[in-house]
C-alpha cells in the first residue's frame, strides 16, 4: 500500500505538472507567476489535513495509551512541518511577484507562520530527552492543543479583512474550467503521495520501537 501510494502520488504529480505547464491557461492579471497557485494550494491544504491527523492520533493516544497512535502522530507533523514550510515559501514567492514584497503580516499568512512554529515546537519536544511514556503523553496534549491554530489558519481570511485570496467563495471557484481540473488533479496527487509518505515514516517508527524492544531483551 505505501508503494502504491507513493508511485500513485509521482505518477500523478507528473500528470499535473503537465497540466500547470501546458493545459492550465495563463492568468490574465499576474502572468505565469499565478502558476505557483497549484503547488501552493495542494500544499497548504495536506499540511492542515496532516495536522488534523496529529490531532486525531493524539486524542487516540490519551484514549488508548497505545504506541502506534503517538507513532501515526509524529509521522503526521513531520510530513505536514515539510508541507507548511513549504506552503510559507512558496506563498512569499508568490506574494513577491502579485504584491510586490515577500511579506505582509496578513491575517492567513500570520496565523501560517505560528502553525509551523507550533509544530515545529512539538518535534523539538519529541527530541528532548526524558522517558518515553511522559514524553508521548506531552506530545498528544500539545497535539490536541495545537489544532487550535488549524481551522484560524483555514478561516483567517474570512474572519478578518485579509488580502489573501480566497479560492472557493459563494459566487462560485474564481478559476476556469482548465484551472480547476489541473488544480484538482495536484490535490489529489499530492494528496496520495503525503498519504504514502506519512505510512512510510509510520511504519519507520514501527520498526524502530520494535528493535529498541528486541535490543532491551538481548
Amino acid at each position: 500500500m505505501t508503494r502504491f501510494l507513493l508511485c500513485l502520488g509521482a505518477l500523478g504529480m507528473a500528470s499535473s505538472a503537465y497540466l500547470v505547464a501546458y493545459y492550465a491557461p495563463v492568468e490574465a492579471t499576474m502572468g505565469l507567476s499565478q502558476k505557483i497557485f497549484y503547488i501552493h494550494l495542494p500544499l497548504a491544504w495536506w499540511g492542515l489535513v496532516s495536522f488534523a491527523l496529529v490531532f486525531f492520533a493524539s486524542l487516540a493516544y490519551l484514549w488508548k495509551r497505545h504506541s502506534r497512535f503517538a507513532h501515526l502522530a509524529l509521522a503526521s507533523c513531520e510530513v505536514g512541518e515539510v508541507c507548511a514550510i513549504l506552503t510559507v515559501i512558496s506563498g512569499m514567492i508568490w506574494g513577491r511577484a502579485a504584491w510586490g514584497v515577500w511579506w505582509t503580516w496578513d491575517p492567513r499568512l500570520t496565523t501560517a507562520l505560528v502553525l509551523c512554529f507550533i509544530y515545529a515546537g512539538y518535534l523539538l519536544v519529541h527530541g528532548l530527552d526524558f522517558a518515553a511514556e511522559r514524553r508521548r503523553l506531552v506530545l498528544a496534549v500539545i497535539g490536541c492543543v495545537a489544532f487550535i491554530d488549524v481551522p484560524l489558519v483555514f478561516f483567517s481570511s474570512r474572519i478578518w479583512r485579509s488580502i489573501h485570496p480566497a479560492v472557493f467563495t459563494k459566487s462560485g471557484a474564481g478559476l476556469t474550467e482548465e484551472m480547476l481540473l489541473t488544480v484538482l488533479c495536484a490535490v489529489f496527487a499530492l494528496g496520495f503521495f503525503v498519504l504514502g509518505l506519512i505510512r512510510l515514516r509510520y511504519q519507520i517508527l514501527l520498526l524502530e520501537e520494535r528493535l529498541t524492544a528486541h535490543s532491551r531483551k538481548l
